[in-house]
């Protein structure tokens, strides 16, 4: 390629000069006969070790060989050819396995550990009348003269502490009418006659109940996740808890959190099998004024789909429908008192 003075352009890489054919030496260019390298933000060439960063520097680096100009374009390295046959070709990526076995999930059942939780000075300001105004467990644990025992169908009443150490007659389960016949689930003696089924004696002997666990009211109460890569978050949003009567308990697949709400004498419990496998000794809790912040340390990479299996019925919610079936049927049947017939 010459211009309209004869002149030609040099195509020797980092020269770019024009020159006159009839006028070339031997040293007139000064160029760089090896390729351009970019690697890792530096820019030069492999024919010398002058690197840069700034690209306008990488283009002012001065030749370090000399030579003749030449107007021959460098020869481009070969492309592969194109193979038409696999452009709908769809090239499957697989993430690196990991050749980490699994760890072996421990049972359900395993003793959990109750956590010790890091208590906002804010939420214990907050509750601090309704801590002040809450009955004490010393009142509600005296037995009255005259109390009648809670188990069926006991007629006995206490008389004082000599009452307890007498045998109650009494029947463990749960009364059940059903088509005609009267029962009770723990010795299945069926009669159709009323009469006859309350004069059943009792099958199980043991001590008097004289009192009821007040279990309280249920509260529900608004529970979200999230991951990281190291640790899943869950949050219980709550208020006016009292973090003294409350709980966060684990193992490895299982997190059991129960609250006590004072103010409304409720409580409220999640009780679920984790998905994955968490790391106890480096999980942690944080109770705050507008909720329980439980951090839990997975104990093996991976993200995990959900919390846990809700769709899996766990031992203990299993214990918690049967025990909920069975009062069921008591409070039915409590609608006519056994003691007074």
């Amino acid at each position: 390629m010459s211009n309209e003075r004869g002149l030609l352009l040099c195509y020797n890489r980092g020269c770019g000069k024009e020159f006159d054919p009839d006028n070339n030496e031997p040293d007139a260019c000064v160029h760089h006969p090896g390729a351009p390298i970019f690697h890792d933000a530096y820019k030069g060439w492999s024919c010398c070790n002058k690197k840069c960063t700034d690209f306008t520097e990488f283009l002012n680096i001065k030749g370090c060989t000399k030579s003749y100009h030449t107007n021959q374009k460098p020869v481009e390295p070969e492309k592969p050819p194109v193979d038409k046959s696999k452009v709908d070709e769809v090239i499957e990526y697989r993430a690196p396995v990991h050749n980490v076995p699994a760890m072996k999930r421990p049972p359900f059942e395993t003793p959990q550990i109750i956590m010790t939780p890091v208590v906002s000075s804010t939420l214990l300001e907050q509750i601090k009348g309704l801590i002040a105004n809450e009955p004490s467990t010393e009142d509600k644990s005296i037995v009255k003269i005259g109390e009648s025992c809670k188990n069926k169908p006991c007629k006995a009443s206490y008389q004082g502490p000599q009452s307890d150490s007498e045998t109650c007659t009494y029947h463990p389960g749960v009364p059940i009418f059903h088509e005609g016949l009267k029962f009770w689930s723990c010795c299945q003696k069926k009669t159709t006659d009323f009469g006859v089924f309350l004069d059943q004696p009792g099958c199980t002997q043991g001590t008097h109940l004289w009192l009821v666990k007040n279990q309280g009211k249920k509260i529900e109460c608004r529970m979200d996740w999230h991951q990281t890569g190291s640790f899943v978050v869950v949050s219980i949003y709550a208020k006016k808890y009292n973090p003294n009567k409350s709980s966060v308990k684990l193992n490895p697949i299982r997190l059991t959190v129960d609250l006590f709400f004072p103010e409304e004498d409720s409580s409220y419990l999640m009780d679920v099998e984790l998905r994955g496998i968490i790391d106890v000794d480096k999980s942690s809790v944080n109770m705050l004024p507008t909720k329980v912040e439980i951090k839990l340390r997975k104990a093996e990479l991976g993200s995990w789909s959900k919390l846990d299996f809700p769709g899996e019925v766990t031992a203990n919610t299993k214990n918690a429908q049967e025990k909920d079936d069975k009062d069921a049927v008591a409070d039915r049947i409590d609608a006519v008192d056994l003691n007074d017939l």
